[in-house]
């Protein structure tokens, strides 16, 4: 559909872009699929799946897969879970659409935390949570995690502050890279 709008001696188009609120929940069922499959893969290899992304459109689309595993990943744990889950998207054709860079690597250094059980994983470590709403008058927190236990990680900052940040409230956390 377009408008024709009369600029003196020549005719423009006037383009009309729709929002559809659909295609954020299509995007994420396909998110959860791949995860599904994902997850069977890294599972049967003793490994994690820390995060899922479908990025770009068109041809210019890219899955990234991010898996993890006691002492880290390899480049072979990294390419034999990119074989298996690209045949399994391909033969079940999970994906519409042909065209898709698959790519599956760590999660890195500085890693999402985004369940309960990556909090209990890495207590002790260097942390930056960043909060829902502010918890004793702070929205982000960058210290180490001492523990998460009911639901709740407890964090202490360089200047010996500790804060209890419940699980709920924890908008997004990564770990630190100490340098």
């Amino acid at each position: 559909m377009y408008t024709q709008i009369e600029v003196g001696e020549r005719q423009w188009a006037k383009a009309h872009f729709f929002i559809c609120p659909a295609a954020d929940t299509m995007r994420q069922e396909l998110i959860d699929k791949i995860w599904a499959v994902a997850d069977r893969v890294a599972r049967s290899e003793d490994m994690e799946v820390v995060d899922v992304e479908f990025l770009g459109g068109g041809k210019h689309r890219v899955l990234r897969i991010y898996i993890d595993k006691e002492g880290g990943v390899t480049l072979a744990d990294c390419e034999n879970v990119s074989t298996q889950v690209g045949t399994i998207l391909d033969v079940e054709d999970t994906i519409p659409g042909a065209e898709y860079t698959l790519e599956v690597s760590s999660p890195g250094v500085e890693r999402k935390l985004t369940k309960p059980k990556d909090f209990e994983r890495f207590a002790g470590k260097m942390v930056k949570i960043v909060c829902t709403e502010p918890i004793d008058g702070s929205p982000a927190w960058n210290g180490t995690l001492l523990e998460f236990k009911n639901n709740t990680a407890v964090i202490e900052t360089a200047k010996g502050k500790q804060a209890a940040i419940p699980f709920e409230k924890i908008k997004k956390a990564n770990l630190k890279f100490e340098w």
